[in-house]
């Protein structure tokens, strides 16, 4: 139960790249975390261009207390540096987004991207390697074949457990502008990217080509007004999607009515309360994640400040608003002035949509049960990371005294900030992304 989830959230495992200290690199920093179907496996990508995958340990007998730790599986360089020269521009390493595919067999496959390319991976398994080669000796040299006199039948002896990852596809020169989804069909046939102003339609087995769903982009440029901030296909309806704009607007498409998306199919907007309009109003409205719940029947947006919940059938307003972190609507002046007030925190469901997460600053992140209405602040830190300690709800305290356990809204630290959580599709395991550290939780009760 959720109850249980938010007093007793265990912590299972320790960081994976070092601690959070001067001498950590800006490649460290995790930039992605995502749960593959089963749960079995999660991978990370981070700034350097690396996807770290682990894999649940099968709980022993032997030692019941372990229940399932994520261990190292594999660890592989998905991207590197590139320079593009017609542009006279870098492109970054940093994996933006990772989605897995549904598994079909013995290995695992995996998208990643940066900025500008998508790649495809295959993540399998060797234990057994061919000997007794004809024309080769055991190290790989050619022998003479002078010296063969008789026919060897290769064999398959045992060797260590090797687990390989190799690019099978890459979805390259489709971008102009930089990539911030991918989203997986239904179908398992077709994926989309999405960039500031167009939306692309991949097939799996098509590299050289992609077909543009969406264009937002306006014949004059000082004509821009809004950009795509992410975008996602509908769980089970292959036909449908949607995505969300730096306007706080969110469009839900069907590509069954035309080739070209452009015209939505239903638009999603709140009305702007007049008494709270600001300078920063804009910039917090803009919507920074949206995801389908399980269901298909809800949306799910995160902006600066608040979570909110959409039904599919009603447009005009949100049926949930959950407040993040209010307490820094007075602290708006100087989260602009540090540029905090751009960062892009993304929001997750549970595995049956009744709570969602997203993070905060001071390396907090926040839980809502929507049918309890009650919501928890935790914090991912090294100091209650002894396995199996219990996480105890935090509190910000605004003005006026402080408890003792609260925390003044003025020693948060945002330099700390959660922006990448995953949840586990069934289970009451949480995966949170604070700088270069990955956090795993379970719930006491499991």
């Amino acid at each position: 139960g959720f109850g249980s989830l938010m007093q007793d959230v265990l912590w299972c495992f320790s960081q994976v790249k070092g601690t959070i200290d001067p001498g950590v690199t800006e490649a460290d920093i995790i930039s992605t975390v995502e749960f593959n179907h089963t749960g079995e496996l999660l991978a990370t990508g981070d700034k350097g261009g690396r996807v770290v995958i682990f894999q649940r340990e099968q709980e022993s007998k032997n030692q019941p207390h372990r229940r399932g730790e994520y261990n190292v599986y594999s660890t592989f360089q998905s991207h590197e540096p590139e320079f593009d020269y017609l542009k006279s521009l870098e492109i970054e390493e940093k994996i933006n987004k990772i989605r897995w595919l549904p598994q079909q067999n013995a290995a695992y496959f995996l998208l990643s991207t940066n900025d500008k390319t998508v790649k495809l991976w295959k993540v399998s398994e060797r234990d057994k390697r061919p000997e007794g080669y004809n024309l080769k000796d055991e190290d790989g040299r050619l022998r003479d074949p002078s010296m063969i006199t008789m026919l060897r039948v290769p064999v398959l002896r045992p060797m260590d457990l090797m687990v390989e990852a190799t690019p099978r596809r890459v979805f390259a020169n489709a971008h102009t502008y930089h990539i911030n989804s991918i989203s997986i069909n239904s179908d398992y046939e077709t994926y989309m990217s999405a960039d500031d102003l167009r939306i692309n339609l991949w097939n799996f087995e098509i590299t050289n080509q992609s077909f543009n769903i969406v264009d937002i982009k306006p014949a004059n440029m000082e004509e821009l007004t809004e950009v795509i901030t992410a975008a996602e296909f509908h769980p089970h309806h292959c036909n449908t999607f949607v995505y969300s704009s730096s306007k706080g607007t969110i469009r839900l498409c069907d590509m069954r009515t035309a080739a070209l998306c452009d015209r939505h199919a239903k638009f999603f907007e709140e009305p702007e309360d007049p008494s709270n309009r600001s300078f920063f109003s804009e910039i917090i409205s803009s919507i920074s994640d949206v995801k389908f719940s399980h269901s298909g029947r809800y949306i799910m947006t995160r902006d600066y400040l608040t979570v909110k919940v959409w039904d599919l059938n009603m447009e005009n307003r949100p049926i949930e608003t959950y407040q993040v972190h209010d307490y820094l609507r007075s602290k708006l002046c100087s989260l602009y002035e540090n540029d905090c007030i751009f960062d892009k925190f993304e929001c997750v469901w549970n595995g049956s949509d009744s709570v969602i997460m997203t993070g905060s600053y001071n390396n907090f992140f926040r839980m809502f049960d929507r049918n309890t209405k009650r919501d928890v602040t935790l914090e991912a830190s090294r100091e209650n990371s002894k396995p199996r300690a219990i996480l105890k709800p935090r509190k910000v305290c605004v003005g006026g005294k402080r408890r003792k356990d609260e925390i003044s809204v003025d020693s948060l630290d945002f330099s700390k900030k959660i922006l990448h959580t995953a949840w586990h599709p069934s289970e009451n395991i949480i995966a949170v992304a604070a700088t270069n550290n990955l956090y795993i939780f379970q719930d006491k009760v499991n």
